[in-house]
This record gives structure tokens, sequence and C-alpha cells, in this order.
């Protein structure tokens, strides 16, 4: 085996080594996936009546127990949208912030959320609140 050869193994075995024995060390010393890096995440698509995506709609999403929203979004060009919220057991109330008449209900979607995860939901829209919007 030729110099260079020799060179480019050790540099491909130093780079075996960091890669399986010290990359999991560091991950375990900085919290790994349990640490202040946890949350849960809200994701969600909102539906026109045509059951085509709806970009740029207002979204909200407070806790059940909140009167006020803690979050407010908007969907993008797809129609989603995304809310990193605090680990733990809680609910929440995601809706679409749309002017409508007096009496007329917003849609609205109740989420649970007990752990570090992932809630996928849809919000989906009738052509009467598309048209007063």
């Amino acid at each position: 085996m030729s110099r260079s050869g020799a060179f480019r193994t050790c540099w491909a075995s130093l780079f075996c080594f960091s890669w399986f024995c010290v990359a999991p060390m560091a991950t375990a010393q900085h919290g790994g996936s349990s640490g202040k890096n946890d949350y849960a995440l809200i994701y969600g698509t909102v539906w026109g009546p045509d059951d085509r995506p709806a970009p740029g709609v207002h979204v909200s999403i407070r806790r059940a127990s909140d009167k006020k929203p803690k979050w407010q979004l908007i969907s993008d060009r797809r129609g989603e949208f995304a809310q990193r919220v605090p680990v733990g057991a809680q609910d929440y109330i995601v809706q679409a912030e749309l002017t409508l008449p007096k009496g007329q209900p917003r849609p609205q979607v109740s989420v649970h959320i007990d752990d570090n995860e992932r809630e996928d939901i849809s919000l989906h829209l009738t052509s009467e609140q598309v048209s007063s919007k």
C-alpha cells in the first residue's frame, strides 16, 4: 500500500471512530432526546369548501383553559401550519380566525397532547365561511 493509501485509510478510520463513538456521547451529554428541547407539535392543514388547501388563513391556538390565543399563525401556500407546544398533558383549541356574521361559529378543532408527540389535524371551511372572509 502506498503512503497516500495508508493516509486515506487512517482518515477513514478516524472518521468512523468519531461518527460511531464520539457523536452519541456528545448527544447524551447535551440532553439528547430528553432535555430542554422536548416539545410537542400541532401540525395542521386548512381545507377550503372545494377540498383544496386554503392558503393565507389566520389560525389561532390556545389552551382549552385560556380565553385568549397564545399562538397565531397563517397557513402557508399548501394550507399547512405547525406550532411547537410544551410537553405535558394539555388540551388545545385550534381555530380559524375568520370574520363571520354574528352567531356563526368559527371552525375549530380540539387537540389533546400527552407527551412530546405530533398531532395532525385538519380545519375544514364551508362555502359560507369563505364567502364572508
